[in-house]
């Protein structure tokens, strides 16, 4: 353990994880855990940021999440799993690289700007979040993260989190951050269910936790082939998203025997999508069993033994910072 290089990533408990989160995120997590000392995230503080208006559900989503993170296959004996919140040392860092970080590095973030227009309803135009990336920066930093696991549109905040710790290295003459490495994981594309992006926001998913039936309607409202009218019609699968669902869930042979059934117009896109329903259900099924077994009690025992082990090492790299900037050092460690 002491010799692998770490990673930090996290998610938002801003609702229930779903299978984007799987085959996107929690698919590589797991396998990570042999190779890297893993440090996995609840963001509780990046959600405040966007639901500071109504946070009445983060508490709540913080313990699933925490259920669906081990009914996934992350092992808490193999990887810390904490929550933001309950390692103080997060804001800490912020603040001093926040007090560091030019106001213009921020502005042109790209996520920041796509989330001010797609978002609506919501007052977004923040201290807080315009300043989330330096807070994402001091996530990883202080971990001394050597790397971290992002999807292409990531790639300009970890850029911002090297430039941070380049500046800070500049200013106090002090290489206490590693510049952490992204790690980019080839990943299946899985729309939503209205052939959007994936997204809580939407409410376009199937959750890790729905029940078969649950899992059924929302597969029957999916958008399928636009150019297949009839049952007669031969389809495209190539462009239909329930084909690409049974693409990232269902082996080869059964994936040909799928097309086939589609340019063929062998069976109607209702019937494919019974199909479609129960391969997923199926997939989900030993996750579901998992997770079942898992009483908010045991979450809140992760998650407790979490944030021991997360606050061992961020206080450590905190406490160099503070040797470093020149502050009085604590008097006693909370």
């Amino acid at each position: 353990m002491v010799n692998k290089k770490r990673i930090l990533s996290g998610m938002r408990p801003t609702g229930k994880l779903h299978l984007g989160h799987l085959v996107g995120a929690l698919s590589n997590w797991v396998k990570m855990q042999d190779s890297y000392q893993c440090f996995y995230m609840i963001a509780d503080w990046h959600a405040l940021m966007s639901e500071y208006e109504n946070p009445e559900g983060m508490s709540g989503n913080s313990y699933e999440m925490v259920k669906d993170f081990v009914a996934s296959g992350l092992d808490p004996e193999r990887s810390t799993i904490f929550v933001q919140s309950q390692v103080p040392e997060h804001l800490e860092l912020a603040m001093v690289f926040s007090c560091l970080t030019p106001l213009a590095w921020v502005e042109r973030c790209p996520t920041y700007k796509e989330q001010l227009r797609e978002i609506k309803g919501r007052e977004l135009t923040t201290y807080g979040f315009l300043g989330y990336p330096v807070l994402q920066a001091a996530d990883i930093a202080i971990y001394k993260a050597n790397a971290v696991p992002v999807g292409v549109d990531q790639l300009p905040h970890l850029e911002l989190t090297r430039e941070i710790i380049r500046r800070f290295d500049s200013l106090y003459k002090k290489n206490i951050f590693p510049e952490p490495e992204p790690i980019m994981t080839k990943t299946p594309k899985l729309l939503g269910l209205d052939n959007r992006k994936m997204s809580k926001s939407y409410a376009n998913f199937i959750a890790l936790s729905d029940a078969p039936k649950d899992i059924e309607k929302k597969v029957d409202r999916m958008i399928t082939d636009p150019q297949r009218i009839k049952l007669q019609d031969k389809g495209h699968p190539d462009i239909c998203n329930v084909f690409s669902y049974f693409s990232t869930f269902e082996k080869p042979e059964v994936r040909a025997n799928v097309r086939d059934w589609c340019e063929g117009a062998k069976i109607g896109c209702t019937e494919c999508k019974k199909r479609l329903a129960k391969v997923i259900a199926d997939y989900l099924a030993p996750l579901r069993e998992k997770r079942d077994k898992i009483s908010d009690s045991d979450a809140k025992d992760i998650l407790t033994e979490g944030a021991k082990k997360a606050r061992q090492a961020a206080s450590q790299t905190m406490d160099e910072v503070r040797a470093c900037i020149n502050l009085v050092p604590l008097v006693q460690k909370r």
